[in-house]
């Protein structure tokens, strides 16, 4: 008896100093980063993670993400954050800056990036990953999109490798694009040379592959293992790898191609995650590897409104190959692992179900945006809530109205808030609104129309800058709750002047009109608090005391 109960207390004691047990098992749950969060990079640096994601036109633009255990991220702080840096007036949502590529070395954060329509390829600099960031440094020679960084510290040498066209810009098909390579001076911040083309087409240019992008280089062992992104970011996307022992190359694919991809699976299988693909490897705080990448969950088909978002699975080396999804499996929504949790103070949930409410005491949060630039004058915050002045500017246009929107991160989700608004005019309106991009939004105003307060719900027309009314209710002059319910493919709209008793405005509105496959483009869903004057100047405000958010998928459950 004595020795069963010794035995037993040494096996606890033995568990008990196992690093196995020590270690709380976290799940990570996909897309660990909910919603519109596209196109992530990501880097190591000691034990913390930090990535950043497109934004297109919003701004502030670029998020930097912080985490320690790749399940909790916490927003530090945006790589454009200030309209001296850059902004993006007069271009339409899904412009502005595509995939950015975050580094590190000898104590300097590199983030590279494409201002698709003026700036071009950019690359900006921090000693702290929150930031502030360097203005934007053009790489004029660097001709394409998605430049990423490589350091080999073996050499002390930089190198900056991107998409860019055809070989001497004379496709052989369309989609036909190389990916092409620099020498990079880091502290001067210069292209060093000439460029040299390491992948032709794609990993086959017999079989016409396209859009070859995305391009990242690790060193593993010997090699260099150069990854791109295959097929477009939509259903066919994919992720392919490369070696060399060479740095310039040649570049030999691997066999195994491609190393993720879900474009193969059944297209009836539920709950799919779609268009997986723009991938960076990292090696996570247990030891093993994992692959971060955007997907989509779409709700029908290629049908989806919350954008691409960010999904991870573990990585395994076979013979100094990476290995994913090879297509013949699922990408998963939960991953066991050994990592120990590591939460952040003060983060706002980030993956799974969730509600919250933001309120505005202590300014705007990092997450929430406005489109194309940052106008200051345009609102205030305090323990009243946000006050919006409002501005000529509308949201069909491609200026910058008063508008202040967070992600929508969930298939099924609540925004709500409380508003104190009196219009004086027919022109002056503000309320919620859920927007995809200038001509696909629906928006649920308050209103004033022969002398009478009223709420009006509009819906865009499909790529024109016009609206159509939907359905107005009559309402008094006090404060005015909005609520705005996502379901998939339809959406509710309520309101409530006591804020406990609504009614429906409209209800099972097409969702579809907010999907990225109809509105075209890269980006994803946002709710925001508007108000306008619809191009008559004006010096009346709205106020919104918060905004609540709920997300509600049962996948995530």
């Amino acid at each position: 008896m004595l020795k069963t109960a010794l035995t037993a207390f040494y096996l606890a004691c033995l568990m008990a100093l196992s690093p196995l047990a020590q270690a709380q098992k976290v799940t990570l749950t996909n897309p660990i980063l909910t919603g519109f969060y596209p196109d992530p990079s990501i880097v190591k640096v000691g034990a913390d993670y930090y990535s950043v994601h497109s934004t297109f036109s919003y701004f502030p633009g670029l998020p930097i993400m912080h985490s320690r255990d790749l399940k909790n991220w916490k927003q530090i702080g945006n790589v454009i954050s200030r309209p001296s840096q850059m902004d993006f007036m007069g271009e339409r949502m899904s412009r502005g800056l595509f995939a950015p590529a975050i580094t590190y070395y000898k104590g300097v954060y590199y983030v590279t990036c494409t201002d698709i329509d003026h700036d071009g390829n950019f690359v900006v600099t921090a000693t702290n990953p929150a930031g502030p960031y360097s203005n934007p440094v053009k790489l004029p020679q660097v001709r394409g999109i998605d430049p990423s960084i490589y350091f080999d510290e073996a050499t002390d040498k930089a190198y900056v490798v991107y998409n860019s066209d055809a070989p001497d810009n004379k496709p052989l098909y369309p989609g036909h694009r190389t990916v092409q390579m620099y020498e990079f001076d880091y502290k001067n911040l210069k292209t060093i040379g000439e460029k040299k083309q390491l992948i032709n087409g794609g990993v086959d240019i017999s079989k016409k592959p396209v859009w070859i992008e995305g391009p990242h280089i690790l060193k593993r062992n010997d090699w260099y293992i150069l990854y791109c992104a295959e097929g477009g970011t939509s259903v066919n996307h994919s992720q392919v790898a490369l070696r060399s022992k060479d740095i310039w190359g040649p570049y030999v694919p691997f066999e195994g191609n491609p190393v993720l991809t879900q474009r193969g699976l059944p297209a009836d299988r539920p709950n799919p995650i779609t268009s997986a693909g723009h991938a960076q490897f990292i090696e996570g705080p247990d030891g093993n590897w994992y692959s971060i990448f955007l997907a989509v969950r779409p709700y029908e088909g290629d049908f989806y409104n919350t954008g691409r978002e960010m999904f991870i699975a573990p990585l395994t080396w076979v013979n100094d190959w990476p290995m994913i999804e090879h297509g013949e499996k699922a990408i998963e929504y939960k991953y066991a692992t050994n990592i120990k949790e590591v939460k952040q103070k003060g983060a706002l949930p980030q993956n799974g179900n969730f509600a919250y409410t933001m309120t505005f005491d202590k300014g705007l949060d990092l997450s929430l945006m406005h489109l194309r630039t940052v106008d200051s004058s345009s609102f205030k915050t305090s323990k009243n809530g946000l006050t919006l002045k409002l501005k000529p500017e509308t949201i069909s246009e491609l200026g910058n109205p008063s508008f202040v929107a967070k992600r929508q991160q969930h298939m099924y989700s609540v925004a709500e808030t409380e508003l104190n608004f009196t219009p004086k005019t027919e022109k002056e309106k503000a309320g919620l609104v859920i927007y995809q991009d200038e001509s696909h939004f629906y928006f649920l105003a308050k209103s004033i129309k022969d002398g009478k307060t009223q709420v009006e719900l509009y819906k865009s027309v499909h790529r024109k800058k016009d609206v159509e009314l939907i359905n107005t209710l009559p309402v008094g002059n006090g404060k005015l709750s909005l609520k705005i319910t996502s379901k998939a493919d339809k959406v509710d709209f309520e309101i409530s002047e006591n804020g406990k008793t609504y009614k429906i405005v409209a209800e099972n509105l097409d969702g579809k009109h907010l999907s990225t496959k109809v509105s075209g483009g890269f980006i994803g869903n946002v709710y925001a608090m508007y108000a306008t004057s619809n191009g008559e100047k004006s010096d009346n405000t709205a106020t919104f005391k918060y905004l609540k958010y709920s997300g509600n998928d049962p996948v995530l459950k």
